[in-house]
């Protein structure tokens, strides 16, 4: 189908259309028809290498099925909780990002290692190292990318994070592509509408995507010690590329409790209008009964028209919490 620039630079000006534009730099980001960047890790992403025990059986005399699975991921409001508890604990954050040029040579690197405490009255940082190097600024002090841009505004607080209240009053018009984000990662299967070309996509268990989906689970072991079931959605090999966007989901979940620990996410979509392929993967762990978030991955490329094409990637791990009154 041919588009002309006239009608590509209409639907850049519809307003769901810049919100394809905000929506996917924060944090699964559309990307050119490369591929996401294959980092050296400084920490490999735990939920892809965990050890496969066995094939999961049984549960409390009940034989699991992937619905089981299902059904607790869509119930599920602690994985996203897990972010919210930040703001009651001190902890220390170890911040990578990458940014690349056309050739995949990587132009731009972040690094900061930051305290983060509550106690005593509003959110404080203290950065404790700091580098930084390449083309990473404008003029204005912003980030050239939106991909940065947005890093700092879920996990670097500087535009209200997503981990400091503010006491539920609507910020900006970010505040709901932030919402829709959230159900993308934290709740999948659940329909985002709003979203150009996409939100048809969204709800993977749905009659109509379903049979593009196989289903794995299997029991397995978590940074070592933690019994986890691995739950693992991809789509089939005999499905198009086009009939789904989200080409892989793996979820793992506490055996003890059920509870869900981390997710990893695979993201691909290309049209006319915008393209993307995108990788993040997140991992949480339990401190004295409470869950949080101790490590963020994303790498991946998104493309858009009249914009530069933007590459980058970035690694987070938050480790050394300590509970605040």
């Amino acid at each position: 189908m041919l588009v002309s620039y006239q009608a590509v630079k209409g639907i850049l000006k519809n307003s769901k259309a810049r919100f394809v534009l905000l929506t996917v730099t924060v944090g699964l980001m559309f990307v050119s028809k490369t591929s996401a960047q294959q980092i050296q890790r400084f920490n490999p992403d735990t939920i892809k290498s965990i050890v496969i025990d066995s094939v999961a059986v049984n549960i409390k005399s009940h034989r699991l099925n992937a619905q089981d699975f299902i059904d607790a991921m869509l119930r599920d409001t602690g994985f996203y909780k897990a972010f919210q508890n930040m703001k009651y604990y001190a902890f220390d954050a170890e911040n990578r990002i990458f940014s690349y040029d056309k050739n995949n040579k990587v132009n731009g690197k972040v690094y900061r290692k930051i305290h983060h405490s509550n106690e005593g009255g509003p959110h404080k940082m203290t950065v404790l190292e700091k580098e930084e190097s390449g083309d990473l600024y404008k003029k204005d002090g912003k980030y050239q990318l939106y991909t940065l841009q947005m890093f700092d505004y879920i996990f670097m607080n500087n535009y209200n994070s997503d981990f400091v209240s503010k006491g539920g009053a609507v910020v900006g018009k970010d505040e709901s592509y932030k919402d829709k984000l959230k159900t993308l990662v934290f709740t999948p299967g659940r329909k985002v509408s709003g979203i150009p070309f996409i939100s048809g996509k969204t709800e993977i268990f749905s009659p109509d995507l379903r049979q593009f989906y196989d289903y794995q689970f299997a029991r397995g072991t978590y940074l070592d010690s933690i019994p986890v079931y691995r739950f693992k959605i991809t789509q089939k090999r005999s499905s198009a590329d086009d009939d789904v966007m989200e080409k892989e989901i793996t979820t793992i979940f506490d055996t003890r409790t059920f509870q869900i620990l981390g997710r990893y996410i695979d993201m691909k979509f290309h049209n006319f209008l915008f393209s993307f392929d995108v990788q993040m993967n997140i991992e949480c762990n339990n401190f004295n009964g409470q869950l949080l978030p101790t490590k963020i991955t994303y790498q991946g490329n998104w493309d858009i028209p009249f914009h530069k094409t933007e590459r980058a990637s970035f690694l987070i791990v938050h480790k050394n919490y300590k509970k605040e009154k």
